[in-house]
C-alpha cells in the first residue's frame, strides 16, 4: 500500500478531539492575520497513547518540552510568528524560566500588604518579563495544546495544511517527542483496565511516517526541519541521512540522549557537522537552541528551498 494510502487509512482509524475544531479555527485566524509574514510552527513535547477510551492508563515518553520552549522563544527573536504546538503542562516559552525556582519561594508580602518578586529573583525574571510583554503586545505566539498521539497528529495535519498558504515563508520544526506505536481504537478497553482481572494483552501498531505526506502533499514548500534522537552514537548519523534521503526535507538535527543539552548534529542534503556549546559558553547560561536556530539563519546556500526563506 502507497504511503498516502497508508496515512489516509490512519486517519480514519484515531478518534479526534472535541476541541479539534476551535483549536483548527484559531490556527487559521493566526495564518490569516499574518499572512504576509513568516510564520514557524514549533511543535513540542511527548505525546500520550491512551490504553482506555475513558483513559486513565497510557504509555508515555520522558519529554518535557525543553527543546521546543527554548527554540520557540528564538524563533521569536529572529522575527517569526510562532505556533507553538505543544505537550498540555509541558515547558512552554517564558514560562519556562519558572522551572528552576519554586514560585511562592519567589515572592513575599511587603508591609503595606503588597506583593513582590524578592530581591536575588528579580534580575533573572526581569529581561524574560520584558521580552514576554514584547510578545504578548505583538501577538507573535499561538500557543495550541495537545495531549495524546491522535490529538497531535490531528493538529499537525491541520496547521501544516494551513501553513501551506504560506508557501515558503513557513517553518516546520517537528521538535516533538512522537510515539513510534499505539493501540488502536477498537482495541482499546472502554473502562479502565482492572488489575483483578491479569496483565493485559496490548496490541500495538506501528504509527506510520507522517513526515511524508507533510513534506509532499501538506506543505511541499515549507523548509521542514525534523529531529532524531538516538541512545548509540554509532548509528545516529547514518539514521539521521537515510532519513533526509526518504523524505527530502530541509535537514535533520539529531542528538544523543546523553548529549543533547550541549551538543546536535546537522544533517543536510550537503554535509553534516556538529553545533556545540563550550563549557565557557554553558557556564554563561548559553543554550544549544540560540546556536541552533541562528544556524538556520545561515542555510540559504544548502538548498533551492530553504533560499526562499526570508531570515
Amino acid at each position: 500500500m502507497a504511503s498516502t494510502e497508508v496515512t489516509d487509512d490512519f486517519y480514519k482509524r484515531i478518534e479526534t478531539s472535541d476541541e479539534l475544531s476551535a483549536k483548527k479555527r484559531a490556527i487559521l485566524d493566526f495564518c490569516q492575520k499574518y499572512s504576509d509574514r513568516k510564520i514557524a510552527l514549533v511543535t513540542s513535547g511527548g505525546t500520550t497513547v491512551p490504553l482506555e477510551k475513558n483513559t486513565v492508563r497510557f504509555i508515555d515518553n520522558f519529554s518535557a518540552g525543553t527543546r521546543g520552549a527554548i527554540s520557540a522563544e528564538y524563533f521569536l527573536s529572529h522575527g517569526y510568528k510562532v505556533i507553538f504546538l505543544h505537550r498540555h503542562k509541558s515547558l512552554a516559552p517564558f514560562t519556562r524560566h519558572l522551572t528552576g525556582f519554586g514560585f511562592l519561594d519567589c515572592l513575599k508580602v511587603e508591609a503595606d500588604g503588597r506583593i513582590s518578586v524578592i530581591d536575588n529573583v528579580a534580575p533573572t525574571l526581569r529581561p524574560v518579563l520584558d521580552e514576554y510583554n514584547k510578545v504578548k503586545e505583538r501577538d507573535d505566539l499561538l500557543r495550541v495544546s495537545f495531549i495524546s498521539l491522535s490529538d497531535y497528529l490531528w493538529l499537525l495535519r491541520e496547521a501544516v495544511q494551513i501553513l501551506n498558504g504560506h508557501r515558503s515563508k513557513a517553518l516546520i520544526y517537528l521538535a516533538a517527542a512522537v510515539s513510534d506505536f499505539y493501540v488502536p481504537d477498537e482495541f482499546l478497553a472502554l473502562h479502565k483496565l482492572q488489575s483483578s482481572e491479569g496483565a493485559p494483552d496490548l496490541k500495538l501498531e506501528l504509527v506510520p511516517k507522517i513526515l511524508a505526506p507533510l513534506v509532499k502533499q501538506w506543505a511541499p514548500e515549507a523548509f521542514t526541519i525534523s529531529f532524531k534522537l538516538e541512545t548509540d552514537p554509532t548509528i545516529l548519523k547514518e539514521k539521521c541521512r537515510r532519513a533526509l534521503n526518504t523524505y527530502r526535507h530541509g535537514l535533520v538535527v539529531g542528538n544523543i540522549l546523553q548529549t543533547r543539552r550541549n551538543v546536535v548534529y546537522i544533517v543536510t542534503a550537503d554535509e553534516d557537522y556538529a553545533i556545540e556549546t563550550t563549557d565557557v559558553e554553558i557556564n554563561d547560561g548559553v543554550e544549544i537552541e540560540r546556536k541552533l536556530v541562528a544556524d538556520l539563519g545561515h542555510r540559504k546556500r544548502l538548498s533551492s528551498s530553504f533560499q526562499r526563506i526570508d531570515f
